[in-house]
Order: C-alpha cells, then structure tokens, then sequence
C-alpha cells in the first residue's frame, strides 16, 4: 500500500473514532438520563418549576433551569451579536492592514482565555459594577449575559468575517460603480451574500452560550427559580449540574442526568441546525 492509501485509511480511522466517541456519549447520557425521566415523568420534569431535592417528595422540575438558560443566552446574543457582526464587518473591510496584525489576534485570543478566568473578571469587574449601578447583589442574569456575550465574540467574528471575505469582489465592486455608497454596498450587497455563513456563526455561538457552565456559575447567583428579573440571580442547567453532581444520589443523581440529557439534545439541535443552515445536507 503507498503513502496516500496508508493516510486515507489513518483518516477514514480518525473519523470513525469521532463518530464512535459521539455515540458512546449518547449511550452514556440516554442509559443515565432515560430511567429517571422514566421515574420523575417527562412533563413533571420539563415543566415542573420546584427543583428540591431534599423535599418529601423531593421535586425534580427543571423549568426554572431551562428558562435561565434561555434567558441569559438570549441577554448574551443582545449583547455579543451586533458587537460580533460589526467587528467582523471592520476586520474583514474596514481595518488598516497594519492595526489587522495586530487585532485579528487579539480576537482569536479571546478565545483561548479559560472561562474560569472570564468568570474571574465578572466576579471581580462586572458584579460590583452592575451593584453600583442598578442595585441588587450584582450576581445576576445581566452580568451573566455580558460574561457570556464577551465569550462569544470569537465565534462570530471570527466566522462572519471568513464569510464576508469568501464573498467575490465583484459583489462590492459592481454596487459600488453603480453609484451605491460603502455603506450601501457593504450592507444591502455583500452581508446579504455572506448571510448563510454569519447565521451559522451566529448559531454556534449560541451553543457556546448555552453549553458554558464555570464563569455563570461565579456570576449568576445560581437560585434555583423562575427567573424574576435582569438584576435577579438565575440558574442555568450547566450550573445545576456541577453544582449538585458531587452529592446527589439515586434519583438526585439520574435527575441531574435528565438534566444533562435535556441539555444535551439543544446543543445537538443547534450544531445540526447549523449543518442544515450551511447547506451542507
């Protein structure tokens, strides 16, 4: 067998292995989830809004969790969306060759930087900044929000400008010699042109949102309710995870595996979603 018949075959094998390892995790997240659903109920669970583990009956309702979750991703996509899109759109038409040296990888930093140390800079930075300003204990959906919509800016920079880029010149050239402005150009032309590629970084930077746990954690609160307000604590279903994983026995435990499953099958909804989204099924 030559060369490229050996490397094909090491590829076929490393994509096999990926495969393999994302179906053990869903046997593994099903064997553990499955049997407390079976237990709890699947609506009790979904809809039930008392999370009490130590309550006789203990209650297993994760509605409280899931809004949170729903609540501070959206507060991240308000606040990381037009901030992402725009520094995109600056980096990959706007930017002077010499400051892109130097920003582009900044950017991509931001996403190396471990999100206990994101959590860090909230707990130190926003969580008296959001009490000083607006009340409360500063540890909140809002601050929440922020933290996250700063941790997902290097996924939609850094895909809304490869998308931009990957759009023809000629798109932006023939708007501009028929008389449209820069701005005209860019936005009614060349964004519309690039909007397959910015949705999916849009959606993957949702997952990231959803699926982040260490820096919500420090920040949110972590008050296991429906969601009362901005400056009000919230938690998420990553936090009440890790939170509660290391005590939690029997049916505590399988409902944390529910949660996990519940959690699970959104951020798989989202990367397929994606894959839809880009065209490439």
């Amino acid at each position: 067998m030559d060369k490229d018949g050996i490397m094909q075959k090491v590829f076929q094998g490393t994509a096999i292995f990926s495969v393999l390892i994302l179906f053990l995790i869903c046997v593994y997240f099903f064997a553990g989830g499955l049997p407390a659903v079976g237990k709890i109920g699947f609506f009790p669970l979904i809809l039930g809004k008392e999370w009490s583990p130590s309550d006789v009956p203990p209650q297993f309702g994760i509605l409280p969790m899931i809004l949170g979750s729903i609540y501070v991703t959206i507060g991240a996509m308000i606040f990381g969306i037009p901030v992402g899109i725009f520094s995109a759109v600056f980096l990959a038409k706007y930017c002077p060759a010499r400051l892109y040296r130097l920003l582009k990888p900044a950017t991509d930093l931001l996403a190396g930087i471990p999100s206990v140390v994101y959590g860090f800079f909230g707990l130190i930075v926003l969580v008296p900044l959001v009490r000083n300003l607006f009340g409360g204990t500063g540890m909140s959906l809002l601050t929440a929000a922020v933290i996250l919509g700063i941790m997902i800016l290097p996924t939609i920079i850094g895909v809304s400008e490869a998308a931009i880029r990957a759009v023809p010149d000629t798109y932006y050239e023939n708007a501009r010699a028929l008389g449209a402005s820069q701005e005209r150009s860019l936005f009614f032309v060349v964004f519309p042109a690039a909007g397959r590629g910015i949705g999916a970084g849009i959606i993957l930077g949702i997952g990231r949102a959803i699926g982040e746990t260490m820096a919500v954690i420090m920040v949110a609160g972590n008050q296991a309710r429906i969601p009362q307000g901005i400056l009000k604590g919230v938690r998420t279903l990553t936090s009440n995870i890790v939170i509660e994983m290391g005590y939690a026995s029997d049916l505590h435990r399988g409902a944390l595996f529910a949660t996990a499953l519940v959690l699970f099958v959104l951020v798989l909804l989202l990367n397929i979603t994606v894959v839809f989204y880009k065209g490439e099924l």
